[in-house]
């Protein structure tokens, strides 16, 4: 048995945490979690779990009846996509500053102006056709959404599509242990998403008052399923994953297009794996219909492949899942914080945070810092803790990092 049991009362947790680290404050949270009336058996953790506003990072949340949007979070459907190429590593020219300079040309990343019409993070122009057609299979679910909520007409979703983002978003040129070249990127639905995420969460907040109704933290507010705002935050989250995972089809696409420039006999093998980690899926778990938030993890059924990523100085992995019940079926996303961002950028040194990434093609500047490799858990120990929840296929070593 890989996982530890937490029981007190009513609450159940089980958490794969082994060798990791689960500070008091992401335990507090699950604490919390875990009490709500409607928790299905009990909370999964995994073992990249840190704190996060209302769940932690790193939680599988089961319920009947009733559903956390805090526990989707606000990037809804941010996941990940990776493809093998035909490319060897002896075929990457020596140096790699051109290839991942192209890739930034291609694929806007990065934010400013508060994400507004000069964001340079977002599409400055768009040829008409290209916003025509990305929008035609969106159009259909954002309408439906926006009749509820027309506020969600004023994003910018159509220039943020296929748009990296910030933070711990990155695209990766990676060789694995065969030394085949791997392209892998982690996106998730921009400024749109986090439009939705946000005002559901207040809206069920709101919810709350109205009813009286005591949490042991507010962000915890919950909307009841039957309810006209259940069904319409569904069907909004629903929309985002669809926008989140077509952005990274067409990011992929863009960054393949830079490689072909450089390198035009290569091709892709097999389909991409293209996977959420902040998500609401309607699922079957120990005989019952039930609804599942995984905030920072990964569906990891029997044969499922996955992505899990380390820092953008440590490996990465390919993984097959093994259908773990007692986690409903599910994996880490990541190696998980061990720092935040302003402490991170505080503690770490520059000269540590150049050295970490001196086999790495990528921004060693301050702008980074607080994406630095300590930043994170060790991705091994994270590995070792779920070795019940799945297998690896192939280990990753990035050559290039494009961070957002």
């Amino acid at each position: 048995m890989n996982y530890e049991v937490f029981k007190d009362d009513n609450k159940l947790i089980k958490a794969w945490t082994k060798g990791v680290s689960f500070d008091d404050n992401a335990r507090a949270q699950v604490d919390n979690v875990a009490a709500m009336p409607f928790i299905h058996k009990h909370v999964a953790i995994m073992p990249d779990v840190h704190w996060g506003m209302g769940a932690t990072v790193g939680s599988v949340v089961a319920t009947k009846g009733a559903i956390i949007p805090a526990a989707v979070g606000v990037d809804i459907g941010c996941g990940m996509i990776a493809v093998q190429t035909s490319l060897k590593a002896h075929q990457l020219p020596d140096n790699l500053k051109q290839i991942r300079t192209d890739i930034e040309a291609a694929v806007p990343h990065g934010r400013s102006m508060s994400g507004g019409k000069g964001d340079r993070g977002a599409w400055d122009t768009i040829p008409p056709d290209v916003a025509a057609g990305w929008a035609q299979k969106l159009a259909p679910g954002f309408e439906i959404i926006t009749a509820k909520r027309p506020g969600f007409v004023k994003t910018n979703n159509i220039s943020h599509l296929g748009t990296l983002g910030t933070g711990n978003h990155f695209i990766e040129i990676c060789l694995d242990l065969e030394d085949n070249v791997w392209v892998m990127l982690h996106s998730g639905s921009r400024g749109v998403g986090n439009r939705i995420g946000t005002e559901y969460i207040q809206e069920a907040k709101k919810d709350m008052e109205r009813h009286f109704i005591q949490l042991p933290d507010k962000d915890l507010a919950y909307l009841v399923e039957g309810s006209t705002m259940f069904k319409d935050y569904i069907q909004a989250v629903d929309w985002a994953q669809q926008y989140a995972s077509l952005s990274r089809e067409i990011m992929m696409a863009r960054t393949l297009d830079v490689l072909a420039t450089h390198l035009p006999e290569f091709h892709t093998k097999d389909e991409a794996i293209n996977c959420h980690h902040n998500y609401v899926s309607r699922e079957n778990h120990f005989g019952a219909n039930v609804l599942v938030t995984r905030k920072g993890a990964v569906r990891a059924r029997k044969g499922d492949l996955g992505i899990i990523p380390g820092s953008m100085g440590a490996r990465s992995f390919i993984v097959r899942g093994l259908g773990n019940p007692e986690s409903f079926c599910s994996c880490s996303h990541g190696a998980g914080r061990v720092m935040g961002r302003k402490q991170a950028i505080r503690e770490v040194s520059a000269d540590k945070h150049f050295f970490d990434l001196l086999d790495v093609e990528c921004n060693r500047s301050a702008d980074t810092l607080d994406e630095t490799p300590s930043a994170y858990k060790d991705i091994d120990a994270v590995m070792a803790a779920q070795s019940d929840l799945v297998e690896i296929v192939h280990t990753l070593k990035q050559v290039v990092c494009v961070k957002g």
